[in-house]
């Protein structure tokens, strides 16, 4: 699968797939395709349908396979933003926050991941779930607005606003701390946890996710009151 990511703030990959090669997303995401590319809508199994259900996530992919030649396929993004390609492999698995997974090679694997701590659980902003990315292939996956990456090593720590977090990789652990001090929690506009993430490992981080967009244009929006 060769692939070509087109546009600026609204973004589409372009995917030119040999014969019989194969793309699976999660949501209605093509944008534009050949004609001899033919769409597969499968639920992977009971069990991954109630924990996709549960993670509130699709319970359905949608498979694009190249029929009788090479075909081309594009997804786009639903968000300002970028689209990021990742390579994954033994090794190589990724956590990302729900719905950033956007289309991947038929060998990439989602599942649900689940957060071992409650207090990240119940506090993180994401809960207890999150997406892993596992098995082999390339995918795609969603960035809301700029893309900034650390490198973090053995120990080294950095604190995130949760909604900025993007995702991580499998060897970096998550956890939450509270803001200090009564003031900086009901006055200060940032809440009152944070997220800590400890290496070793790559992080990724979003400028502009949507949950903030949304509440900046919460009183805009009218009420119907009058």
């Amino acid at each position: 699968m060769q692939y070509e990511i087109k546009g600026g703030v609204f973004p589409v990959v372009v995917c030119q797939l040999a014969a019989g090669e194969q793309m699976i997303t999660e949501r209605g995401s093509m944008v534009w395709q050949s004609p001899n590319v033919k769409m597969e809508t499968s639920g992977g199994g009971l069990g991954k349908m109630f924990s996709k259900a549960f993670a509130g996530e699709s319970m359905f992919q949608n498979v694009y396979t190249a029929q009788g030649g090479p075909g081309v396929v594009a997804f786009g993004s639903s968000f300002p933003g970028k689209i990021v390609p990742l390579e994954i492999g033994p090794g190589k698995e990724m956590i990302l926050q729900k719905r950033s997974f956007l289309a991947g090679e038929i060998g990439v694997e989602l599942s649900v991941h689940f957060q071992k701590k409650a207090g990240v659980g119940f506090f993180g902003g994401e809960g207890f779930i999150l997406q892993r990315l596992s098995g082999q292939g390339i995918a795609f996956v969603e960035i809301d607005g700029e893309l900034v990456e650390y490198q973090l090593e053995p120990g080294q720590q950095i604190v995130v606003d949760t909604g900025n977090l993007a995702g991580y990789e499998s060897t970096v652990s998550m956890n939450i701390q509270q803001v200090a001090g009564l003031k900086n929690k009901f006055l200060g506009g940032e809440g009152f946890f944070n997220t800590v993430l400890t290496g070793p490992g790559r992080i990724w981080l979003q400028t502009m996710p949507v949950s903030n967009v949304a509440q900046a244009l919460l009183p805009y929006i009218p009420t119907g009151n009058g």
